[in-house]
């Protein structure tokens, strides 16, 4: 059973939210360090989902003057595919509905599939972040 945490800025536990964001985008899909520290993490509200005391997997979200976007979703490889992605974009997703507000993200195009099963449509083309393939998801409201 995975726990999910909103953390604070600056607390120890954003230490391992950007170890794993390290260690996903920068170290296995090849992401520049300038590119995904983007200085946004200070306005941004994060979260960490755990497995016992081991933290496993991070996303954030932040207000934008297109409504509230959803990023930096990340779980380390051997909890993919186990429910930690579902966990954090659940929890994420109970507290960002409430503001009645756009939700989107952009999504990598091999995550496309794992967004449409929680709600979210494909708005527009496909285009390139950081030389990797995504498509503007928003979610549909029930």
């Amino acid at each position: 059973m995975f726990t999910v945490i909103q953390i604070e800025n600056h607390s120890e536990l954003l230490e391992d939210a950007f170890s794993i964001r390290r260690i996903v985008f920068v170290d296995e899909q090849k992401v520049s360090r300038e590119e995904e520290f983007d200085n946004l993490d200070d306005v941004s509200n994060q979260y960490l989902v755990r497995d016992n005391d081991e933290s496993i997997g991070t996303a954030r979200w932040r207000q934008t003057e297109k409504g509230i976007k959803l990023e930096r979703f990340a779980v380390l490889l051997p909890y993919r595919n186990k429910g930690a992605g579902d966990a954090i974009l659940k929890r994420i997703l109970a507290d960002v509905i409430p503001l009645e507000q756009v939700i989107y993200l952009h999504a990598q195009e091999a995550a496309v599939r794992f967004y449409q099963r929680n709600g979210f449509s494909i708005v527009g083309d496909r285009f390139f972040e950081a030389n990797i393939p995504h498509f503007k998801m928003i979610y549909a409201h029930s």
